[in-house]
């Protein structure tokens, strides 16, 4: 399931969930000077580069546990074609991003998967508020249940074998529970997770840098690698039922066809990413904590990260975690500790898309002294990048924050462009109007021309 840890935790005050009578986005009015909203069109999957060594074990640890760390006994999933359908109250952008989802997963990972309206479809998609959602899983933002197809039956039934994953044997029929009052992207985002687990590996790596079976919730929407793992997942010289060990024995068949480039590259061990500092990381970004007892958890996910040795992006998340949580108290405390995020991010391999985010909180506080050209010096590199993957909520906080550096290095008429620019992916990225405008009122405070 995707948890509310959300790049929230990795952005300034973004995309953290509000109460349900905030959000109802039908009952307020659309602002008439907002440009439209910006939606992606064309995906640019980044192939990834990695050892079959390296993802015969990443496989097997993703197909093998839940993300409690309980061993599944036998290995599942759907045999033969899937179909999938939406029930509920979707939002409008729900059913053109799984088509491009669906669209996706047929020509990179070659499965045979298809929308229809029928009830006997394998996948339902239902569309539900978040209070649905949190009445049931308080701490989920979605989640995906095997043998059921709808909320009221999953209730019915979530004390039972039926709905236990540890049970199966095959799949043949789950559901997918999304939220339908939040922003488009963070429905997109639950949709490319949970279908992602309805129809493959279901659990998360912190390890994994590229891949959205990461709790650190980064990437949003499905990577190169992801498709990767799926495509190996559906190879036809695997099948339900298949032990751990029968699954190993048939990996280096299957990825030396689907990733020849991998053959020849050597495998890079790394180390399992221990329970207590998962548990550190919930703690400090979760919901639930003091702000004292979340900066104690932080700092002891750091501990752990360089007890451990770490030099990867976990070293890095641990950084970022406590910069975010001593802004407010210690700001060049803070700061040093997003330094050194960005100098971690930047020795990992598949780790750019996370300096982007650290680049929002090193760009805010270079507004903040006044230096619009250090600013624009951070933003700069990430632009694309953000674009490039998808996250309208990462690539408009960059807009907002180059249109305010912008002003302060007398530009003021790109400014005016690009803060429109970032607008449009704002609409897309943080949902309703009043929640694109409370953004961009927050970085524009940033500005000390505007004090």
């Amino acid at each position: 399931m995707r948890k509310y840890l959300l790049p929230v935790a990795l952005m300034l005050n973004a995309c953290m969930p509000v109460s349900q009578n905030d959000t109802a986005t039908r009952a307020f009015a659309q602002d008439a000077s907002l440009p439209a909203m910006r939606t992606f069109a064309t995906p640019y999957p980044i192939q990834t580069v990695k050892s079959n060594g390296d993802l015969a074990q990443d496989f097997l640890e993703l197909s093998f546990e839940l993300e409690s760390g309980r061993a599944l006994p036998v290995f599942t999933r759907f045999e033969g074609p899937i179909t999938v359908r939406i029930t509920g109250a979707p939002p409008a952008s729900l059913g053109p991003d799984l088509n491009r989802l669906i669209a996706r997963l047929q020509s990179e990972a070659r499965i045979d998967i298809t929308r229809t309206t029928s009830s006997r479809a394998n996948i339902t998609i239902q569309a539900v508020t978040r209070d649905d959602i949190s009445r049931t899983l308080p701490e989920a933002a979605c989640f995906v249940v095997p043998n059921v197809s709808s909320l009221d039956e999953y209730r019915n039934l979530r004390r039972s074998p039926r709905t236990s994953w540890t049970s199966l044997q095959t799949r043949d029929k789950l559901a997918i529970f999304l939220p339908n009052d939040t922003s488009p992207q963070e429905a997109r985002d639950c949709l490319h997770e949970e279908l992602a687990q309805a129809i493959g590996p279901l659990n998360d790596l912190y390890r994994l840098p590229d891949s959205v079976f990461n709790d650190d919730n980064v990437h949003t929407v499905l990577t190169g690698f992801d498709m990767m793992i799926l495509r190996a997942y559906y190879a036809p010289e695997l099948q339900s039922g298949m032990s751990r060990a029968q699954v190993a024995a048939r990996l280096p068949q299957v990825l030396a066809r689907i990733n020849p480039a991998g053959q020849g590259l050597p495998t890079h061990q790394v180390s399992r990413t221990p329970q207590a500092w998962s548990k550190a990381v919930q703690a400090a970004l979760g919901p639930g904590a003091t702000p004292k007892q979340r900066r104690s958890a932080a700092a002891e996910a750091l501990n752990i990260a360089t007890r451990m040795g770490w030099t990867d992006h976990r070293r890095a998340f641990a950084h970022y975690a406590n910069g975010r949580l001593l802004m407010g108290s210690d700001p060049a405390t803070a700061q040093m500790h997003f330094a050194q995020a960005d100098r971690y991010y930047a020795a990992t391999p598949g780790a750019e898309l996370h300096r982007a985010y650290v680049a929002t909180q090193l760009a805010a506080y270079a507004i903040t002294r006044g230096e619009g050209d250090q600013a624009l010096r951070l933003i700069a590199p990430h632009l694309d990048r953000a674009e490039r993957h998808e996250n309208a909520a990462l690539l408009s906080t960059l807009l907002m924050l180059r249109a305010e550096a912008l002003e302060l290095t007398g530009n003021s008429a790109q400014a005016r462009t690009v803060r429109v620019d970032s607008l449009g992916w704002a609409r897309y990225g943080f949902g309703p109007d009043w929640a694109v405008r409370a953004k961009e009122r927050e970085i524009a405070s940033l500005n000390p021309l505007n004090a």
